[in-house]
Order: structure tokens, then sequence, then C-alpha cells
């Protein structure tokens, strides 16, 4: 019924790698089967966005596609774990996850009875910059499925035995991490480099402290905060025509009032930490079978002005299969079955990434081979090189917005970043604009070996030795605690 947006208590983003590195899809190009062949076209012509208001100020995106009777809606909230309280870090997570244990009149169980038997589906979930409730439905059954939504946005339940439950289930996920090392390693990572009080330093799930000390006031208080009209967009694709529909967000949402409390002041921008000299962080899994890797430091917020030079730059680094880093690791020596990097594109700056699992054995070798390729990487760009990457983020555009809830996620996007109308249909020609010079003043500026974190969690007493010889800089033995704390 619902898609929590974290993956074993921790934000998707950096804990899995299939054969490249996996983030949002606005941080970087997807990963695909390879790069394409044919030359990219410069164009992508996209449905018309009508825009409407409700009674109570929610605007309303609605696009019209009449292919399948089904219908995608999501309601965007302008706030997500950047808002989360200091010392309450997981509260929007922990708050949207609660939306759907309950709500209006009905009980949890109750309420997923009443939306399975309209055929439809409702998500919940929260990201660092926003919050969304969603839904997926037959046309035929929207209005009654909008009814089920607006119960779960607007009138939540926050049912002590729900909460319990909840909260025993993430404390599970939270300590399953010990367990795991490239979950290990996705914890540590940012809170290595943005620290402890930082709020990106924290995935976003909170910790064992935060998420203990939840109590149903706090998620009451923050929803009350945060999920309001005047914070909420409201997107719509899918068969339908916007007057019959806006009649029917009305009737679902226009009797949602502004809020009597005075709304949460907006979050703090989170100024990215100093750069340093690079030190590797060392922390031990005695008898892992790998080794975790990852390096890195903060990269680019969302509006950066180098938003497509990072896009190309990416996906010749790590952001596809024939990458230079997935190259290298996997095909030319075999030290791991995937390698890749990433940008984690936020309001502020996310972490970019270079990351693999690679053979305990190979440790110190693979370290050696990541800073070849991140040294190289500032070198000019073969022009066949270029050309490659360039169609292949392009001609991999057009299929995010295959269906309904494609294009109401890019919709999504667009809100949450503030894009300007047409964004989308001029993507593909600023790709292919990008230059070479362009991808070098972007690796130059975002690509800094000698600056870097180089984060690896494996058998200590078997890698060690070799990596300290390595002398990549000062390292530090760091305790699993002092990261998963």
């Amino acid at each position: 019924m619902r898609n929590r947006g974290i993956v074993g208590g921790l934000p998707i983003f950096g804990l899995a790698i299939v054969v490249a590195f996996a983030t949002p899809a606005h941080a970087q190009a997807p990963d695909r089967s390879g790069p394409p062949k044919l030359d990219a076209p410069r164009t992508l012509t996209l449905p018309p966005v009508a825009k409407r208001t409700l009674s109570n100020g929610i605007p309303v995106w609605i696009v019209e596609q009449h292919e399948v009777p089904v219908a995608s809606v999501a309601l965007v909230i302008g706030s997500g774990g950047s808002a989360d309280p200091a010392g309450k870090f997981g509260l929007a997570s922990f708050t949207a996850t609660m939306l759907d244990e309950g709500a209006g009149s009905h009980d949890a169980l109750a309420l997923a009875d009443a939306v399975d038997f309209l055929g439809a589906s409702i998500n919940t979930s929260a990201g660092f910059d926003a919050s969304t409730v969603s839904l997926y439905t037959p046309v035929s059954r929207l209005g009654e499925a909008l009814d089920l939504m607006a119960d779960v946005a607007v009138r939540p339940a926050f049912a002590a035995n729900e909460i319990e439950r909840v909260r025993t289930e993430r404390l599970t996920s939270l300590l399953q991490i010990r367990d795991n090392p490239p979950a290990i390693g996705a914890t540590a990572f940012p809170r290595i480099i943005y620290g402890e009080t930082h709020r990106y330093g924290t995935g976003l799930a909170g910790t064992t402290a935060t998420v203990t000390g939840f109590t149903a006031d706090d998620l009451r208080a923050f929803h009350a905060a945060h999920y309001r009209p005047a914070n909420a967009h409201l997107i719509v694709v899918g068969d339908v025509e916007p007057d019959a529909v806006m009649a029917s967000l009305e009737k679902s949402f226009g009797g949602w009032p502004a809020a009597a409390t005075a709304a949460a002041p907006p979050a703090e921008a989170l100024a990215a930490p100093a750069s340093r000299e690079r030190t590797v962080y060392l922390i031990d899994k005695p008898g892992a079978a790998q080794s975790v890797i990852r390096i890195g430091w903060t990269g680019a917020p969302r509006a950066t002005p180098d938003y497509y030079a990072i896009q190309v730059l990416n996906t010749i680094l790590g952001g596809s299969f024939t990458s230079r880093l997935n190259t290298n690791l996997r095909e030319t020596h075999g030290y791991a079955y995937g390698a890749g990097s990433g940008f984690d594109m936020r309001l502020a700056a996310g972490p970019f990434v270079a990351v693999a699992n690679v053979q305990t054995d190979k440790t110190s070798e693979s370290l050696t081979e990541f800073f070849n390729e991140l040294t190289r990487i500032g070198e000019t760009i073969p022009a066949d090189e270029l050309d490659k990457a360039k169609n292949y983020v392009a001609l991999g555009f057009p299929q995010d917005f295959e269906t309904t809830r494609d294009i109401a996620a890019k919709l999504t996007e667009q809100v949450i970043y503030e894009l300007p109308d047409g964004w989308y249909d001029g993507y593909m020609a600023r790709i292919q604009a990008v230059t070479a010079a362009d991808v070098e003043r972007a690796a130059d500026r975002y690509i800094t070996p000698d600056r870097f974190a180089v984060v690896v969690v494996g058998d200590l007493k078997t890698i060690e030795p070799r990596i300290r010889a390595l002398t990549l800089g000062a390292v530090r033995v760091v305790p699993m605690d002092e990261v998963l704390k």
C-alpha cells in the first residue's frame, strides 16, 4: 500500500549497486543497458499542463492522458527531512509513514481494505526536500479514491498502537544496519562528511535515539505545521477532463482549511561543510567477504547552473554501465560486480559519492583504480566519449515520461525544485549543447580527489596495512558506534 522512501531504515540513495550506482532520477543519468548508438533528437514535446487553483488556494496541475482509464494523483508537501527539528531527525519520515496507518473514520486495516476494494494504491513518503502522498486509481473510482487520499493527507489518526508497531519496525531496521556492510557505508559516509548536527549527516529515518523518542504529539505538531494548503500542490495525470477532475478535487480537498496555528518557519539553508585534506576512514567489519568503498564529498544543489554538465560528467565517470569506473573495476580488473558514482542533488548541496563493493583481497588495488579514474576525469574528454554520454542521457530521457506515474513524478520534481515551465521540453537540447569545456569545468569544481573523504567498511585485520601503505592521507579507524549512534 505504501512506498516508504527508505530501505532498511535508510534513504534509498546509495544503498545498492547492481551494475552501476543508483541515485534519484534527478541526480544523474539512469543506469540502462548501454549507450545509444544513434544521434539523439534535440526536442521532446510533452502534453500541456492545465493549471488551476482550488478554493483554498492549493495549486493544481492537470495533464490529460486518455490512452488508459487510470489516473495518478500526487499531493506534494513542500517540507521533508530538512524541516526536522533539531534533536528529532527522522520526524518527517516517521510522520509520512504514519499517514496511512489509519485516517479519517478508518483504522489501518479498514483503510487498506477500502483502498484495495477500489483497485487503487496510496503511497506515502518523505525525502529531504518534500513529502508526498500519491494515488493511483482507475478513473471510474477516482472520486472515492480521492476521498480516501484526502483522509490520509489531512486527517491521519496517529493511533498509539500503530505508532508503536511502526516504531518497532523502524528500530529493527536501524539495528539491522549493523549486519549489512553496504548499509553501514551508506550511513557512515554522510555522517563523516556532514557531521552529527547537520541534517544531511543523518539518514531520513533518523536514529535509534530519535525514533525511540517520537510521540503522537510530535507527529501531530509536525503535520499541523507542514501539511497545510499553503504548503501543498496537487498534480493529476491520466484519463481526466480538467473541469470534471477539479470538481472532484474541490469536493475532497477544497474543505481543507488554512490552519489556525502559525506555519513552521522555513528550514534554514543547509551550509555545505568546509573542504579539508583527504582522509581515510576505516570501519571494522570482521570477516566481511567484501570491502565497501565510498569516496567523495559534498556535490551540488539542484539549482546549480552546472546541472547539465554534471549529468554528462557523471555519465562518463560512473553513471552508466560503460562508465569509466565500472569498466575499470568490473570489466578490466574484476574487482567488483559494479562500480559507479552519483550526485544526490537537493535544495542544498547533497553528497557526491563514488562507490563499489570489492573483493577484500583487492581493496587497496581498488582504491588505487578509483583515484586513477577520479584524477583522469579532469583531463580533456575525447569527442567520441562526450558524444556517447550526451546521446545516452538524451535518448534515455523520454522513457521517464512513459506512464501516468512517470509524468506525475517528473511534475513533482518540477514543483519541488521550482523548475520553469517548459523545462523538460528543452532538456535534451541543453544536454546536447554541453561541451567538453563544460564537463572539464564541472570536473575541476566537483571532482577534487585530494580533498575527498575515503570511507572503507571491511575486515581491518586483512585490509588496513595495505591501505595505510598507499599513503592516500591521514588514516582514522572509526568505531561503528560513532557513525551509527
